[in-house]
């Protein structure tokens, strides 16, 4: 059984930071492509940064320079850094696994929140 389980969200001032963790189990970490995904208030879930299995990165134009997604192989544990946060960051933010992009799995999600 997949499980991805989020954590670190909150709530920020705008131009803090904040780190969000996500771990894994049930699948061969290392062969699989991790995501940060979000979904604002009233929007659809949008991609925010993905890291494959070989450790290349992509990030939504909005968070690059902002954010940083890493990946810890021997700890199943897929991270997101944000810093400069913003009141347009805030929403519910989802680990996500898969061969491609989006993958099949999805965790809970953690809320961020951002205030003025």
């Amino acid at each position: 059984q997949v499980q991805l389980v989020e954590s670190g969200g909150g709530s920020v001032q705008a131009g803090g930071s904040l780190g969000l963790s996500c771990a894994a189990s049930g699948i061969i970490f290392d062969l699989y492509h991790m995501g940060w995904y979000r979904q604002g208030p009233g929007k659809q879930r949008d991609l925010v940064a993905v890291i494959t299995s070989r450790g290349s990165t992509m990030y939504a134009d909005a968070v690059k320079g902002r954010f940083t997604i890493s990946r810890e192989n021997g700890k199943n544990r897929v991270y997101l850094q944000m810093k400069s946060l913003k009141p347009e960051d805030i929403g519910v933010y989802y680990c996500n696994a898969g061969h491609n992009t989006p993958g099949p799995y999805w965790g809970q999600g953690t809320q961020v929140t951002v205030s003025l």
